[in-house]
């Protein structure tokens, strides 16, 4: 027989699932940690079930707790699927869908793909965010995720497909090429100025290089003339003339076809971090998420990515 009292508490067991701490849960509902603890506590006194393992240091599910948490998660998107389904009985994409973008790529490369797709689906309305930090989509609540780089297994509560792979080449500005000579081979680099991608820690990433075996790389590190923390402002650096960068083809294509770029060394040109196109699979049944992914999947690789070895 139906209770209402079966909904009771349903949201609040989610978002701390999701999130990993009661303190979390509680600012993105809007609640204390208190209300938050309470009602996690009844929901288990009324289940007879502990739902989370807890230490002093650490929140987890118990076994019953995931059972719960995919029956909870299954419904809730069921719920908002079929609320969007009779707003738009034709399952016209509808409402707000998360996105995050790395900066440089997504600022050139998906935003234009997301402003056509919204000018087909009026009703969808996106929340675009750029970032090259790498965010956790189920902690942060974010529907879709291009993701460059990523962790060898990704995490069962995330969908996810390979685009292809960064093509990475060296290249420099005439001027400068001309004032310091062109470099012949590898050795040459350490004779040169180099710009390099700096991160906030003061960290500078490395230059990427093929390794002995097929498919293998290897990363050594460089002591930049200049680094940058931004993808373009890094081609703006090499453009200015204070040395060779190493640089994706997706950011630099443009530049080599006027001739403000000229690639050096091109037997060192290697594939890079790999691309992908992450979801919360919770979520890939609702329309706005499933036509979206529909429609960038198809369109991302052709943007100076090798996907002829997609996984």
């Amino acid at each position: 027989m139906y209770s209402s009292e079966r909904l009771k508490g349903i949201d609040v067991f989610v978002a701390v699932a999701d999130l990993g701490s009661f303190t979390a849960a509680a600012e993105r509902l809007n609640l204390t940690s208190s209300a938050i603890s309470k009602s996690v506590a009844r929901l288990e006194a009324r289940l007879g079930a502990r739902l989370f393992n807890r230490t002093t240091r650490t929140l987890s599910l118990s076994e019953a707790g995931v059972i719960f948490y995919r029956t909870c998660t299954s419904v809730l998107t069921d719920l908002e699927e079929v609320e969007h389904a009779l707003v738009a009985s034709d399952n016209e994409p509808h409402g707000k869908v998360r996105i995050e973008l790395p900066a440089s790529y997504g600022r050139l490369h998906v935003l234009p793909l997301i402003l056509d797709f919204i000018r087909l689906h009026p009703l969808l309305q996106p929340h675009v965010s750029f970032s090259d930090r790498f965010v956790d989509p189920v902690h942060e609540g974010i529907d879709i995720v291009v993701r460059i780089g990523g962790p060898d297994a990704w995490p069962a509560a995330l969908g996810h497909q390979y685009f292809g792979a960064q093509r990475l080449m060296f290249c420099a500005a005439p001027a400068y090429l001309e004032k310091h000579g062109v470099p012949q081979d590898e050795r040459d680099l350490e004779y040169h100025h180099c710009v390099g991608y700096g991160h906030t820690d003061g960290m500078v990433s490395p230059w990427l290089f093929k390794g002995r075996q097929p498919g293998e790389m290897e990363r050594r590190s460089v002591q930049p003339r200049i680094a940058v923390g931004d993808g373009e402002g890094e081609v703006a650096a090499v453009l200015a003339g204070h040395g060779i960068g190493q640089l994706p083809t997706w950011l630099t294509q443009q530049h080599l076809d006027q001739g403000r770029l000229v690639e050096v060394l091109p037997a060192l040109a290697t594939d890079g971090l790999p691309m992908n196109l992450v979801w919360l699979k919770s979520r890939e049944g609702l329309p706005k998420v499933r036509a979206l992914l529909d429609y960038l999947l198809p369109r991302l690789a052709p943007h100076g990515t090798r996907a002829s070895d997609a996984r």
